[in-house]
C-alpha cells in the first residue's frame, strides 16, 4: 500500500461504489474451507468496528487505515494464508485493492458492544447479515457471543447468535462463533480465561440455532487444552488474542492446541498484523509454519 493507491481507493468509494459489488461478484472464491495444509488459516481484522484500535503498547495501533490495510495485504499475500475475518469497510477496502481473491471470507455481525463502553455486553448485531453474505458471495460470518451471568443483555446476545447460525445454515455458509463467559471487574468488561469457562462457553455456543451443521467455534487458548477440545466435535479455530511480547511462548501454546483432533485451523489478528519486532512476514510465515 502507499498513497496513491489509497487515494485511488478513496476516489471509487466516492465516486463508483457500485465498483464494491462487481469486484464481489468477480472474486475467485476458495473451494472449500482448508487450505493445501489441510487448515483454516484466518487473518482477523474486526476489531476496529468495535472500538478496540490498541496493539500491544500501541493505544491506537489500528487507527491508521492505510498501515492496517499494507499489513493486511501483506499477510494475505504470504503462502498458506487462506482466510480473513473482518467488517464491511474492511473487506471491501480489500476487495478493491484485489487482496481477496481465493481466500476464504467470513464477515463480522455483531460490533455493537464497543470496547470500554458501560453497554459493552450488549453485543448487537450492527455488521454483516446472512443476506448479504451471500449477496457479497463471501463464505461466513463471524459472531462475538459474550455471556455474563449477572447481565441480562446477554440472553439478547444468545438469542441473536441462535439467529444468526440459523440463517447462515439456511444459505450453506460457515457461522464462526466466538464464545466467551464474561463479568465486569471494577466496571469493566472481561472474559474470563479458565478451563472450566471456556469448556462451558464451547457447550453453549455449539447448541446456538436450529442446526449446528455449519458451525465452527472460535476459542482462545486456556490451561488444559485437551478438556476445552473435548468439550465439542464441532471445528475449532484457535484465536490470537492480545498482543504478547514472548512471541515464541506465544506459537508453543498455538502448536499444542493445534494438535487437538477438533483443530482446524487459526484466526489471528493483533498477534500477527502487530507482532513485537513489527515484522508481519515472519510472524504470519512462523504461524502457517505450525499449521
Amino acid at each position: 500500500m502507499n498513497q496513491d493507491r489509497l487515494a485511488a481507493l478513496v476516489e471509487t468509494r466516492a465516486n463508483r461504489p457500485s465498483a464494491i459489488a462487481e469486484a464481489a461478484a468477480r472474486r475467485a472464491r476458495p473451494t472449500g474451507p482448508l487450505g493445501e495444509h489441510g487448515k483454516l488459516m484466518v487473518i482477523a481484522a474486526d476489531h476496529p468496528a468495535r472500538g478496540a484500535l490498541g496493539a500491544g503498547d500501541r493505544p491506537l495501533a489500528m487507527g491508521d487505515r492505510l498501515d492496517l490495510l499494507d499489513r493486511l495485504c501483506t499477510a494475505l499475500a504470504r503462502p498458506g494464508v487462506n482466510g480473513v475475518l473482518g467488517t464491511s469497510d474492511i473487506l471491501e477496502d480489500l476487495l478493491l485493492l484485489g487482496a481477496l481473491e481465493g481466500k476464504v471470507v467470513i464477515g463480522s455481525m455483531n460490533r455493537g458492544g464497543l470496547a470500554g463502553a458501560v453497554f459493552e455486553m450488549d453485543d448487537r448485531f450492527t455488521g454483516y447479515d446472512a443476506a448479504m453474505i451471500e449477496a457479497m458471495r463471501f463464505d461466513g460470518g463471524k459472531t462475538l457471543t459474550r455471556i455474563d451471568y449477572a447481565d441480562p443483555a446477554s440472553v439478547d446476545t444468545l438469542e441473536s447468535t441462535a439467529k444468526a447460525v440459523t440463517d447462515l445454515a439456511s444459505r450453506d455458509l460457515l457461522a464462526m462463533v466466538e464464545p466467551f463467559i464474561s463479568r465486569r471487574v471494577d466496571g469493566k468488561a472481561r472474559n474470563v480465561l479458565t478451563t472450566d469457562a471456556v469448556v462451558k462457553a464451547a457447550a453453549i455456543a455449539a447448541g446456538l440455532g436450529t442446526t449446528s451443521a455449519y458451525t465452527w467455534l472460535k476459542l482462545p487458548v486456556v490451561d488444559d487444552m485437551e478438556r476445552v477440545m473435548a468439550a465439542t466435535t464441532l471445528p475449532v479455530v484457535i484465536l490470537g488474542g492480545e498482543v504478547d511480547s514472548d512471541q515464541e511462548a506465544v506459537f508453543s501454546r498455538w502448536r499444542k492446541a493445534l494438535a487437538c483432533p477438533t483443530a482446524r485451523g487459526l484466526a489471528v489478528g493483533r498477534s500477527l498484523l502487530y507482532p513485537p519486532d513489527d515484522d508481519v512476514v515472519s510472524a504470519v510465515d512462523a504461524a502457517v509454519a505450525l499449521l
